[in-house]
């Protein structure tokens, strides 16, 4: 199979995520609608936070046993300790702070009935987002992140040789990802405006597309630490949205549909990935 083969197949494994987004917009969908779909993005997402920090924390916890058994470096065990830290912290800080500054951006600025004022015609395009469409982006970018690593392993896989290994990714990837389109319209189920199919693109190439691009890569570049970043950096940013999530939950209420939607969400996130773990992938 040819690279251009591999890397078409890359990026139908992300561009299963435009399944889910077609959800986003249901017309006025009921109260306890909203409640489910919110709380089975939570559960996805809640599957992906585990399943990005597994696989993050792997190559730093077999850095430690080899430095243990002096067939490893401590200094390599440091660099790669060092790089999930920060990593994991810029993920979830950068968005912390940057939602502040947003709103304090917003409490400066004045807008008076008539004309627009002028800090509302300059504002950012993300500045202007409502609430849930900025959140559903945050969404999509953390699972981008972790999506370029998914690429990464799929073009490492075919670099190496193991056609058969990266075949059965992209089916697994492919059905896994899937689910993450319903995780990134979670929030779009509160919004009283329903998105446009361009946002909703925009939301699709920005989750999915890494996929593609990390698989270009992954046939040029083998390299540990750029794998363990993209996955402290998904964390980081999937625990943002999932507290973000959460207190969206408790303002629609439901508890115990909620707590369904949770489960049924977490499910779905194991169950696509026994497809990866059937395969001895």
């Amino acid at each position: 199979m040819s690279g251009p083969e591999i890397v078409a197949l890359g990026a139908l494994a992300g561009f299963t995520i435009f399944l889910g987004l077609p959800m986003g917009r249901l017309r006025n969908p009921a109260p306890r609608a909203k409640a489910f779909l919110n709380s089975f993005a939570i559960g996805i997402l809640v599957f992906l936070l585990w399943d990005v920090l597994s696989g993050a924390i792997e190559p730093v916890q077999t850095a430690l046993t080899k430095a243990q058994d002096h067939h490893g470096s401590w200094l390599r065990f440091g660099w790669l300790s060092a790089t999930f830290a920060g990593c994991l912290a810029i993920g979830l800080v950068v968005l912390v702070y940057y939602d502040r500054w947003m709103a304090r951006r917003k409490a400066a600025a004045t807008f008076g009935p008539g004309a627009a004022a002028v800090a509302e015609l300059t504002a950012h395009p993300i500045h202007r987002l409502s609430e849930p469409k900025r959140l559903a982006l945050f969404i999509a970018i953390g699972i981008g992140l972790h999506n370029f690593s998914e690429g990464l392993a799929i073009g490492q896989s075919a670099a190496s040789g193991e056609l058969h290994l990266a075949l059965l990714l992209v089916i697994g990837f492919g059905l896994h990802n899937a689910t993450e389109g319903f995780g990134i319209i979670g929030p779009l189920t509160v919004e009283t405006e329903r998105p446009t199919w361009g946002y909703l693109t925009v939301l699709g190439l920005i989750g999915g597309g890494p996929t593609f691009v990390g698989t270009l890569v992954g046939q040029s570049v083998v390299n540990a630490t750029l794998f363990l970043g993209f996955l402290a950096l998904a964390a980081g940013s999937i625990l943002y949205v999932v507290m973000e999530l959460l207190a969206v939950g408790r303002r629609l209420g439901y508890k115990e549909l909620a707590t369904w939607g949770i489960l049924i969400g977490l499910l779905a996130g194991f169950a696509t990935d026994m497809v990866l773990k059937a395969a001895g992938t």
